[in-house]
């Protein structure tokens, strides 16, 4: 077959580009079996199943490169979720509360895994509202649409929440006067509720699953999502294992949640202050990753989603300002930290995590041979659906518990007051 003249202009991975063409632009990486061409005049443009027709100088929404992709992942996953770490383990204790740990994070990395499989089986697959409708019609597109937005706003909330609570010694600042030994133990004596409140706040640890849809759909080379994947899991891993024993073992039973509290009046102040550039950013990324999914929900299928029309501008400012405003409501509705961390990871967390993503496997492989392998499989991935449901129903519960027992305690905290909700003296 005759090779066209716009084939001819485009340069694909590891041949040179062409002399007009600038770093970034959409000559850069275009994968043959991915994208279809269209001539515009005498520019080329690239169509997208997603984003629809990129144009040279227009917005390039498929320029993120496997490293930036794993930063933009381990982002998503490192945040508050590390600061409820510690008193996990003095809920559990250091023992079992490691292997929560360790156990939820290998069942959300497969989930992150199948979410590259799933895209490269679809492709027109960009967030897990177009897995709900594969999966259930319509009233799953909508459905996850709904859980998947107020996800984010939540999360986004919960990084607010830790950003008001702002207000060097040898002991937790909630530790009684005199000397102190940490009492830190090896396996705890939580109650139902207490336990699986805990380990939903694992749960949201690891939960940057859902917004993994978007970056991979960004990818310049989607083949290398496995690579960027393994490299933030290890990262997020061993971020939580350390930090997670290091505070729970030095302070014990009186660690406090947020974690930064437990460094008492002075170190506290100075360590809010070193995180608040990083929960700035947290604030504006989780914003970001709820509002760009409104905004390309909304515009997909036009030619305002790439041109930068008054539509495009005014539907992005405003996606970005309905994200915050309600970000903040919740923030101030619900300022306990641990009970909303471990809420969102039940009720929403789970939904964006665990089922999907069983279901996921078995919308591509039901069909399959019977082999032992997908026996396997099957049972690997009910197993994911059912404790996915077991942690929602049991977690959110717990949550709701530790959120009445939090308002009852005397001066504890309250919604929209300004009081103290950093949990240290």
């Amino acid at each position: 077959m005759a090779t066209t003249t716009f084939e001819k202009d485009i340069r694909h991975s590891g041949e040179p580009y062409p002399s007009d063409a600038k770093r970034g632009s959409i000559y850069q990486i275009i994968p043959p079996t991915e994208r279809r061409l269209s001539a515009q005049g005498r520019r080329i443009s690239v169509v997208d199943d997603i984003f629809g027709e990129i144009k040279e100088g227009g917005p390039n929404y498929r320029n993120v490169g496997w490293l930036g992709t794993a930063v933009l992942m381990v982002k998503t996953q490192i945040g508050l979720g590390v600061l409820s770490i510690p008193s996990v383990l003095d809920t559990l204790g250091m023992g079992p509360g490691l292997v929560v740990l360790i156990v939820i994070g290998i069942i959300t990395t497969w989930s992150n895994y199948i979410i590259g499989v799933f895209k490269k089986n679809h492709p027109s697959v960009y967030g897990i509202d177009d897995v709900g409708y594969k999966l259930f019609g319509k009233a799953g597109r909508e459905f996850f649409a709904i859980v998947f937005v107020l996800f984010w706003i939540f999360v986004a909330g919960a990084v607010l929440t830790l950003t008001i609570a702002v207000g060097v010694q040898d002991k937790p600042a909630a530790a009684p006067p005199g000397p102190f030994k940490s009492n830190w133990k090896a396996v705890g004596h939580p109650t139902f509720e207490s336990a699986i409140s805990a380990c939903s706040s694992i749960v949201f640890a690891w939960a940057g699953t859902p917004a993994f849809f978007q970056i991979a759909s960004e990818m310049r080379v989607p083949e290398l999502y496995t690579r960027s994947l393994l490299l933030c899991q290890s990262i997020v891993g061993v971020t939580y294992i350390v930090i997670g024993v290091v505070v729970y073992y030095y302070c014990g039973s009186f660690v406090a949640s947020p974690a930064l509290g437990s460094a008492g009046v002075l170190l506290k102040k100075v360590c809010y202050g070193l995180a608040l550039p990083g929960l700035c950013v947290s604030t504006l990324l989780f914003v970001h990753i709820a509002a760009k999914y409104v905004f390309v929900r909304m515009l997909r299928g036009s030619y305002h989603l790439t041109d930068p029309t008054f539509r495009h501008w005014a539907t992005w400012l405003g996606c970005t300002a309905a994200t915050t405003i309600i970000s903040y409501v919740i923030a101030s509705a619900i300022p306990v930290f641990g009970g909303l961390v471990s809420l969102i990871g039940a009720l929403l967390g789970t939904l964006m995590c665990f089922q999907p993503m069983g279901g996921m496997w078995l919308y591509d492989n039901w069909h399959n041979a019977r082999t032992g392998k997908w026996y396997a499989m099957v049972a690997w991935s009910s197993f994911v659906i059912v404790s996915g449901f077991f942690l929602m129903i049991g977690g959110t519960y717990g949550s709701v518990v530790d959120i009445k027992k939090s308002y009852a305690v005397s001066g504890g905290s309250s919604p929209w007051s300004c009081a103290d909700n950093s949990n240290s003296s």
